[in-house]
């Protein structure tokens, strides 16, 4: 397998996650559907969020499966779900069934979404053994960009050759994309690493940085360090979901902003989204994991504390971007994190675990916002409340810091004993 271009890998990994991605584009379907066949649009997107909620828990559940079949089979058994998911949706409308809807888009693509999601990273991570947060900050850009592409192909689609036929050519499109990206994906030999990485190792230039342990995904859960990393996830992607969730009306009630204006931050929302996705990640690959997650929880609770009293429509925007840039910079930089705290071998399994912290976030979020507003009709107690959660994170955050230097510190007096 060493002969196989691991750019090529990450790009096979990008295709993947730019199929499954398309899942994000959902809202696009809405209308469409309900002047077909006359669904409610309570009833459309109870689909979608069947899908995501299941993404998470799909992906923890089916983690040690993707480590034991390897990231080929895993990613070719999402395309199979994913893309029957898609195209059974086109016969559920062209038939009026609602609960075959439920069972293609929600069940369905859900299971491949989580299977899909984790399969290819693993076995990015252990590719790129000098730049681990390039590496799933590239593939997950594509899982957060994914909606680019499709929203506008849909919605030419839909109007060309209606709703249920764009279901079957896009779930066929999906199928032989990630068959495609998965035909090439194979995890290298035990130890691989680059040849210009070697060099810099042989020559004293570079000192490989080992992995804090090698765990078991059964002895990770068991650990404080993957308690501390799934409750900052928890708190990062419940903020971020929670923002995207009522960015627009949030913007117009608290600075005022018009309906148009709002509907231009939301579109721009995506780009920091997958912009911080490959930026933070990237730049973890120098200053650490530890220190990213720190520096998210800082920006995010200054931008919380500051909402309440904020009258710039510019700064107000400018706030939203950096949290949902946060949002995405999380699940970049979560699987190579992983692979530091925990080791590679089980990074799959350990990072589908972790995910149930999406699924989780996409129901608390959404519905804690919608709560304290329809009790309070101000969005103020819940800037209080994330203000709180936001300092708690950052105190886990310089707490796990902490932690992982002590063990290094550790690990090096050990070393130190032996020699």
């Amino acid at each position: 397998m060493a002969n196989k271009n691991r750019w090529l890998i990450a790009l096979s990994a990008i295709a993947i996650h730019l199929s499954i991605g398309a899942s994000y584009a959902y809202s696009v379907y809405t209308n469409p559907i309900h002047d077909t066949i006359g669904w409610s649009t309570g009833q459309i997107t109870l689909a979608f969020t069947i899908m995501m909620g299941l993404a998470g828990f799909a992906a923890a559940f089916f983690g040690p499966f993707v480590e034991k079949q390897g990231p080929r089979r895993s990613a070719m058994f999402a395309a199979v779900l994913f893309g029957i998911g898609q195209a059974g949706s086109g016969l559920a409308v062209a038939i009026d069934s609602h609960i075959l809807f439920l069972l293609m888009y929600g069940f369905a693509s859900g299971l491949g979404l989580g299977i899909g999601y984790i399969s290819p990273v693993s076995t990015l991570v252990k590719w790129f053994p000098d730049r681990r947060g390039l590496a799933t900050g590239m593939a997950v850009l594509g899982f957060g960009t994914g909606a680019l592409i499709t929203a506008p192909v849909a919605e030419i689609l839909m109007n060309t050759v209606g709703v249920s036929s764009t279901f079957y050519i896009l779930g066929v499109a999906y199928f032989i994309v990630i068959i495609l990206g998965a035909s090439y994906i194979a995890p290298p030999p035990e130890g691989w690493m680059p040849a210009k990485m070697k060099r810099d190792i042989a020559s004293g230039e570079k000192v490989i940085k080992k992995d804090l342990a090698q765990m078991t995904a059964k002895q990770a859960v068991k650990s404080r360090r993957f308690w501390m990393l799934w409750t900052m996830m928890l708190i990062n992607t419940t903020a971020g979901i929670m923002i995207i969730s009522v960015a627009s009306p949030m913007a117009q009630e608290v600075v005022g902003l018009s309906a148009a204006a709002a509907a231009t931050m939301v579109g721009i929302m995506g780009i920091f989204n997958g912009g911080g996705r490959l930026g933070w990640a990237a730049l973890s690959d120098y200053v650490g994991r530890p220190a990213i997650f720190i520096t998210f929880f800082a920006l995010q609770l200054v931008a919380f504390i500051s909402f309440p009293n904020i009258t710039s429509v510019l700064l107000f925007q400018a706030l939203i971007f950096i949290v949902v840039s946060c949002y995405g910079g999380g699940f970049s930089n979560l699987p190579a994190f992983i692979g530091d705290l925990f080791g590679t071998k089980n990074l799959g399994a350990i990072h589908g675990y972790l995910l149930t912290t999406w699924s989780l976030g996409g129901i608390i979020g959404p519905s804690v916002v919608t709560q304290i507003y329809s009790s309070t009709g101000s969005y103020m107690p819940v800037f209080y409340l994330f203000m709180a959660l936001m300092a708690a994170a950052l105190v886990i955050a310089l707490l796990l810091q902490l932690d992982i230097k002590r063990q290094e510190k550790q690990a090096s007096l050990d070393e130190e004993m032996i020699a």
